[in-house]
């Protein structure tokens, strides 16, 4: 594109993206109602044809609630926004989307509920609103909310494929955490990111297959003349003063700007933020997984692991005389692996390489020679993880939490890798919060350090829970790509 056009080109374009996010906003806001009048509908319906706890005493009009029906949507709508689920640039869809629609809808509803107190109390049409109605309509508005932006999450992510709505990002950045930034966005493309290039910090050069945006120093002029619309900062060890300068650099209106922090300090660290007599402290949190909560993990991994093991034995009989009759050897695989404390045990698996793997290297990597014709496909599904419901039935391990290492790695990693026998203060895992965000196999130990002090750190029965349906998720899905 000349040079003479481009500015004109851009301006073109931040004018598109601004009408864009605002119909998307705009249809958000739209499906929302939609969804919450339907659920409500829906509602009103299963009171008339529920008796419980009794059957309505009279015939119900649900236009005839109109007011009421008005409020509840107003009130959710509004908790919506004060729970800055309109102001979303991509199309995301998570838990953490799931946990925002239940708890704005549920704070809604309350709200309703108290207006509609206020202002209809007096009024006797009104009164005979079906209370149970209610009830209804809270759980059916989250479910219908839910439904319905997950719809509009798959249509924008169809836009995005064709190059409608999509972010331009700068990486601001050098080392292992701007590599990771780059890495992750282009194994994600449901983001929504393009890549346009890379401004590399400490005399450093991009990688090869990144852009140079060239110094950080010209920074503001290139976002400017690239029509940057999110800028993720990950300067390793940097100072407050080195990031304020760079923030300074980016500061427009329109970009926004996003901060990798060090990991070590922030996620393994645990920083919360404490007051003393108005004045804010940090506070250093201790280990989650203390006292009572032990036994209430104890008691779920008992009751997983028994019911996995009864409900999966046709599986693993099955699993057993495939891999018995797809080579040589015995049907289970047993390695010496560390977990609480130091402790070594015997991790079982179904065996998916040859006999003599270990001979030829202990460490597996992508398309691994060693592996069988059915090792491939059962570790792809993670079935070949199975039998570890032994372990953790026998007390070696918890169905959540970080995955165990052989004892000579981990010699190795805790020489080398700040706070990594921190990790063994708590049981290993079947599956953890680094593998469910894609750390498994030939990756960064680093990274996956940092995700498993976070997860010690930040433990509760619910992230545990999140935690198993990621991974029954993404064994569905076959999102596995590092399973090997």
């Amino acid at each position: 594109m000349p040079q003479s056009n481009r500015p004109f080109a851009l301006l073109a374009r931040n004018t598109a993206q601004r009408r864009y996010q605002t119909v998307v906003t705009a249809v958000l806001v739209v499906v929302d109602v939609v969804s919450i009048g339907m659920a409500m509908y829906v509602a009103f319906r299963l009171r008339e044809l529920l008796p419980i706890p009794e059957p309505a005493r009279i015939p119900l009009r649900f236009l005839g609630f109109w007011p009421l029906i008005a409020v509840q949507i107003s009130c959710i709508v509004v908790s919506f926004f004060f729970a800055r689920m309109y102001h979303r640039r991509r199309a995301r869809y998570s838990s953490d989307e799931l946990t925002a629609i239940f708890s704005a809808t549920s704070i809604g509803t309350l709200w309703s509920i108290a207006i509609t107190a206020l202002i209809f109390q007096d009024d006797n049409a009104m009164s005979n609103f079906p209370r149970l109605a209610v009830v209804y309509g809270w759980l059916l508005s989250v479910v219908f909310v839910i439904i319905a932006r997950a719809v509009m999450a798959r249509v924008q992510r169809i836009l995005q494929r064709r190059g409608i709505g999509r972010t331009r990002v700068a990486v601001i950045g050098a080392g292992e955490p701007a590599a990771t930034v780059i890495q992750r966005i282009r194994e994600t493309p449901r983001l929504g990111y393009d890549i346009i290039g890379m401004a590399a910090t400490d005399g450093q050069t991009p990688p090869t297959n990144v852009r140079s945006l060239g110094s950080v120093d010209d920074i503001g002029a290139v976002l400017a003349r690239e029509g940057i619309d999110e800028v993720i900062i990950a300067i390793p060890e940097a100072t407050n003063e080195d990031l304020m300068r760079v923030i300074s650099r980016c500061d427009r209106s329109s970009i926004g700007i996003k901060v990798v922090p060090d990991m070590f300090q922030i996620l393994a660290g645990q920083l919360s933020i404490g007051e003393l007599g108005g004045v804010p402290l940090l506070n250093m949190r201790d280990v989650s997984l203390r006292g009572w909560k032990l036994t209430l993990k104890r008691t779920i991994d008992i009751t997983g692991s028994a019911f996995g093991l009864v409900v999966g034995a046709p599986l693993f009989f099955l699993t057993a005389a495939l891999v018995k009759l797809d080579s040589p050897g015995p049907a289970l695989f047993t390695q010496e692996r560390m977990g609480l404390d130091g402790e070594r045990f015997p991790v079982f698996k179904f065996r998916t390489m040859r006999v003599d793997a270990e001979k030829l290297g202990l460490w597996t990597t992508k398309d691994d020679p060693r592996r069988t014709r059915l090792g491939t496909l059962l570790r792809r599904t993670n079935i070949d993880e199975l039998p570890q419901l032994i372990n953790v039935l026998l007390g070696h391990m918890s169905l959540v939490g970080p995955r165990p290492e052989q004892p000579l790695f981990v010699e190795q990693f805790r020489a080398s890798i700040p706070r990594y026998m921190e990790r063994h203060r708590e049981k290993a895992g079947l599956t953890g919060w680094a593998q469910v965000n894609g750390l498994r196999g030939d990756t960064s130990i680093e990274e996956r350090t940092r995700y498993d002090l976070w997860y010690i750190e930040n433990w509760s029965v619910w992230l545990d829970i999140k935690i198993i349906l990621l991974t029954v998720w993404q064994t569905i899905v076959r999102d596995n790509k590092n399973a090997y």
